[in-house]
């Protein structure tokens, strides 16, 4: 009987969603997926612990201490930004300070893999922190222009263009040839389901009608160009590039992957205290990269309600579901094993698209130029702004989804102005919908 019990177990695991969760509270981004293999769990607690705990600069006489931050950083520990596993805040109201935010920087050009040239004097991204002895790098004000859009039916909506500027800039100016892209702290839950998805998967789908574009990057430890699925503009290959990424670039802690945690050639203090041997061990990042893989997605809810279905059927009927693809397929899934082959329903297609002027932010990552944009995933989208931040899109700009429509251009625009047509009992049901999610 064992076996039949398994078997049926698993019928019943797979004919709902086990990649999700329905638990509605502040920890609703942090569960794991159900179903991890055995040895996982401990590797995730592990890796929970290290994304959420606090770096120091060392030596310290505290054993548990996460020492090796900076030489420049720009927060403390992954959860700063990415707060409760979701979205980074809006920038302090008071004097603009985007302190869950980063500014990438770079010159005309690219590097010897294809990707984008660093700025001279500040490198990839703008740390505003430095340890004692560092001076940190200055400071990104970000500001909005508020303006109303009007819809068809004469509805207004409360829009706000971003409005960066730098101040007390450490290491020389910034001038207006330097390309800049300011980036929100995205969600981390579901990314080792994407990850499971295979290329063939993502690529048959570009080769489609109304296809996006794949992003072709630096695999570091293969040594080789290969897909970018990570990243708002799809700029790394696989989970653990992104990782060791974001902890060189956002925390200066250096790793086998990146040894050297952002000092630019001119920094000279900053290269002098930089460690010799890498802060971020092995050990620890396949604990963080066992975290990120295991995060669950909150359940869908209120699916049967009926105008959630209109809103569904207008979500398709509007074109959305052209880029914000409902439903792919996971290849092997080692870390969950009873989810291999199964679909997962994250509402992109890992792909970048033109998202027309507005949105651009005038520099280019590998494949991707200023205004490509890879489609974000939608799941878990209802619950933003209800336990963490709410920002939308790639720099926070948007408040709620109606306003992050209404700045798609580009390959969107004709969805776009479809948005802006409808009758507001339908618009309302596209955004029920939005929110079940």
């Amino acid at each position: 009987m064992r076996p039949l019990l398994a078997a049926l177990a698993l019928v019943l695991l797979m004919a709902g969603a086990p990649y999700e969760h329905s638990a509605l509270d502040g920890e609703v981004f942090s569960r794991p997926l159900p179903g991890l293999d055995p040895a996982f769990p401990r590797a995730f607690g592990e890796g929970a612990g290290l994304f959420r705990h606090a770096w120091v600069v060392g030596p310290s006489v505290d054993s548990s201490e996460l020492t090796g931050l900076g030489p420049l950083y720009n927060r403390l520990s992954c959860v700063a930004c990415h707060v409760k596993n979701g979205r980074g805040p809006a920038p302090d109201a008071e004097n603009g300070v985007a302190r869950a935010m980063v500014v990438r920087l770079g010159v005309a050009g690219s590097d010897a893999h294809g990707g984008p040239l660093p700025h001279p004097l500040y490198g990839a991204q703008l740390n505003p922190e430095g340890i004692p002895g560092v001076t940190g790098e200055g400071r990104a004000i970000l500001g909005f222009d508020e303006f109303e859009t009007r819809l068809d039916d004469g509805d207004i909506v409360a829009m706000r263009r971003p409005r960066l500027s730098f101040h007390d800039l450490a290491y020389g100016p910034i001038d207006a040839e330097t390309q800049t892209s300011l980036r929100n702290a995205p969600p981390v839950f579901g990314l080792g389901l994407l990850e499971a998805v295979p290329e063939t998967e993502i690529l048959a789908h570009a080769a489609g009608p109304g296809g996006g574009r794949p992003n072709h990057v630096h695999d570091m430890a293969a040594g080789r160009i290969a897909l970018g699925r990570f990243g708002l503009k799809a700029n790394q290959p696989n989970l653990r590039q992104q990782i060791a990424s974001a902890f060189a670039e956002d925390i200066g802690v250096a790793s086998a992957l990146f040894p050297d945690a952002g000092c630019a050639p001119a920094q000279h203090a900053c290269r002098k205290a930089a460690g010799a041997d890498p802060e971020l061990s092995e050990q620890r990042l396949d604990a963080v990269l066992a975290y990120m893989r295991g995060l669950a997605v909150p359940a869908r809810r209120h699916i049967d309600d009926a105008r959630v279905q209109r809103g569904a059927a207008q979500f398709a009927a509007l074109g959305c579901s052209s880029c914000h693809r409902e439903t792919l397929r996971l290849g092997a899934v080692d870390f969950a094993p009873a989810l291999s082959g199964s679909e997962i329903h994250p509402y992109t297609d890992l792909l970048l698209h033109d998202m027309g002027e507005g949105l651009a932010d005038g520099r280019a990552d590998f494949e991707a130029g200023p205004r490509d944009w890879r489609t974000p995933p939608l799941w878990g989208l209802g619950l933003a702004g209800r336990f963490a931040a709410t920002g939308l899109l790639h720099d926070g700009r948007a408040r709620t989804a109606a306003e992050a429509i209404l700045w798609h251009g580009g390959e969107a625009q004709a969805a776009q102005q479809r948005f802006r047509a409808l009758p507001r009992a339908e618009r309302e049901a596209l955004l029920a919908f939005l929110d079940s999610l």
